[in-house]
């Protein structure tokens, strides 16, 4: 069986907070996030919408990249965003 693993960001309704992720369930992952079921920053901060994500079968892999996007500008994660998604929309709603 093969695993999924899925490095995120995550935005608020204005884009002026990014959040950068790593999960195995990106449909819980993301709901999780959209509902604010676990307190924290992106319940505090009304991260809401997914606008990045990249899928590996690896996890030290998703994880090593999860640190990478953290570590980088605000910048660096707008152009990797804009580069799969340039209109900023919501894909929750593309991952079925």
């Amino acid at each position: 069986m093969e695993h999924r693993y899925f490095v995120y960001i995550m935005t608020n309704r204005h884009h002026t907070v990014l959040y950068t992720g790593v999960t195995n369930d990106i449909v819980r992952g993301v709901f999780q996030h959209r509902e604010k079921t676990i307190p924290g920053f992106t319940s505090r901060y009304n991260v809401d919408k997914l606008v990045f994500y990249e899928e590996t079968s690896d996890v030290l892999a998703a994880i090593a990249r999860e640190k990478q996007i953290k570590g980088g500008s605000r910048r660096k994660k707008i152009a990797l965003i804009e580069g799969m998604n340039p209109m900023w929309r919501d894909l929750y709603q593309d991952l079925g």
